[in-house]
């Protein structure tokens, strides 16, 4: 093979970079039109996280506990996030192929590989030839449409992760505005000791217990403390009143029954001094009042549809 003069040499070279150039432009979302511009999005969020750790800490400590409501805003965050950085991962590897195929016709004077296949073959080859042509054809068809589907996606995931950073700085923002309310609750509702003898629950999480126990029971199983659990079943400050078991969906009738559950408790919240309750994959939260929906965590059990989960001060 003829090796290339130096010119030649360097004019490849720039249209390579300009066909790189060109790609990245290309499978990079357009700032362009009416559409107003969005903020950018990290692609490593470490920083991010980090932040919202240290925020999220100095509000539970003020809030006297766990602070659901943001540790889930955290939780969706970050899956939106790892979500766009993938797409992105993928990008990058199709703005990179979009170079090779522009620089493979470059080099074949302009002539895409396939006809220069079937240019460059003899009779005797050609129908080989031609079935190596189409697959190529094909599979460049293919690879199109996927860069094609690959950008929509990592618009959606980038417009998806600033709305869940919107969300977040939501949540919080109304989190801080009941600071005067949480003042109250902490001091109406002293930290409650925990009482040997009853399974490591504290003596409000006990008189909860066995209250709603009393009156909507029995229920197929009530799980409480949860050894190692950094929040409040591992304190002893919250129980698991399950509608069903197994991970399977509750029938409509206890689907009824834990809605009568929660709306009780919620209802003496202020009496018996209930933090937060979950149920079916939304949050109510005393500090922060009315119900909020929760990110998925992909089962029935982690998303709350079959327990009514209680926390207490």
């Amino acid at each position: 093979m003829q090796i290339p003069s130096t010119t030649v040499r360097l004019r490849f070279c720039s249209v390579i970079a300009a066909v790189a150039t060109a790609a990245a432009v290309m499978l990079t979302p357009s700032s362009a039109g009416a559409a107003p511009a969005r903020t950018a999005i990290p692609q490593s969020p470490a920083d991010t996280y980090d932040k919202l750790t240290a925020q999220i800490g100095k509000l539970e400590k003020q809030y006297g506990g766990e602070l659901a409501k943001l540790r889930d805003a955290q939780y969706g965050l970050k899956r939106a996030f790892t979500k766009a950085d993938r797409l992105e991962a993928e990008l990058k590897g199709a703005r990179e192929l979009v170079a090779q195929m522009a620089a493979s016709r470059y080099m074949n004077g302009g002539i895409e590989p396939e006809v220069a296949i079937l240019a460059a073959g003899d009779p005797s080859t050609v129908i080989d030839g031609a079935a190596l042509a189409t697959h190529l054809s094909q599979a460049k068809a293919a690879r199109v449409r996927q860069i094609q589907s690959l950008i929509a996606q990592q618009q959606e995931a980038q417009k998806h992760a600033e709305e869940k950073v919107e969300a977040f700085k939501r949540t919080v923002r109304k989190l801080e505005s009941q600071r005067d309310r949480v003042r109250t609750l902490l001091a109406k509702f002293k930290p409650s000791s925990q009482v040997i003898g009853a399974s490591g629950l504290t003596g409000r999480m006990i008189n909860v217990r066995t209250e709603i126990d009393r009156r909507f029971g029995p229920f197929p199983v009530i799980g409480c403390l949860r050894p190692g659990d950094p929040q409040d079943h591992g304190s002893g400050r919250a129980c698991d009143f399950m509608e069903s078991t197994g991970g399977a969906m509750p029938t409509a009738d206890r689907q009824r029954h834990g809605d009568q559950v929660a709306e009780w408790v919620i209802a003496n919240a202020g009496r018996l001094g209930v933090k937060y309750v979950i149920w079916r994959q939304r949050i109510y939260d005393m500090r922060s009042p009315g119900w909020d929906s929760m990110e998925d965590r992909g089962s029935v059990t982690a998303n709350h549809y079959d327990h009514v989960h209680v926390s207490v001060f």
